[in-house]
């Protein structure tokens, strides 16, 4: 199991999306400057996660991209999938481990990666999409105050219940 600056980037992307959800569409340059994340690199992921049918793509003057469902029918496991491929451990796996018998460690692997489907399930674009706003809200109002953005850490409001097509709830 591996995240990297993929999935990094690929949240903070949609997480603007979100936000943006049922208007105009994100240019891949809005939201490069807006994230810091490099241009080219933007537009690969963006390409993955049109591929993975969670983005939609506009050409022309007003084009960009929007998000293909609701922000609340989209979870950070999803993206992360999109990105990065199914997580499963990337050791004790039929083809890497060579002990015919199993191994003690593969319940441990196959625990931890659960637990982070189920955390990254949890989160959905909605709720982080209004986390954000209220942080930058917070950030406004502190202009830069590391004790003023202190009192409005995040709050994991980003968890919530997630309505998706396979009939589970969070």
């Amino acid at each position: 199991m591996r995240l990297s600056a993929r999935s990094e980037y690929g949240l903070l992307a949609l997480i603007d999306l979100a936000a943006a959800y049922g208007s105009d569409p994100l240019s891949t340059r809005e939201i490069a400057e807006g994230r810091g994340i490099p241009p080219a690199f933007l537009e690969q992921l963006l390409a993955d996660l049109r591929r993975a049918g969670l983005v939609r793509a506009t050409r022309g003057a007003r084009g960009g991209f929007t998000l293909v469902r609701e922000p609340r029918m989209i979870s950070a496991l999803e993206i992360v999938e999109a990105l990065e491929g199914p997580l499963s451990p990337s050791v004790c796996t039929g083809e890497a481990c060579t002990r015919e018998s199993g191994c003690a460690a593969a319940g441990v692997w196959a625990e931890v990666s659960g637990a982070v489907r189920d955390a990254l399930a949890s989160f959905t674009l909605d709720c982080l999409a209004h986390d954000q706003e209220r942080l930058d809200r917070a950030g406004d109002r502190a202009e830069g105050s590391p004790a003023a953005r202190a009192e409005v850490g995040p709050t994991h409001s980003g968890r919530a219940t997630l309505e998706s097509a396979h009939g589970r709830t969070t």
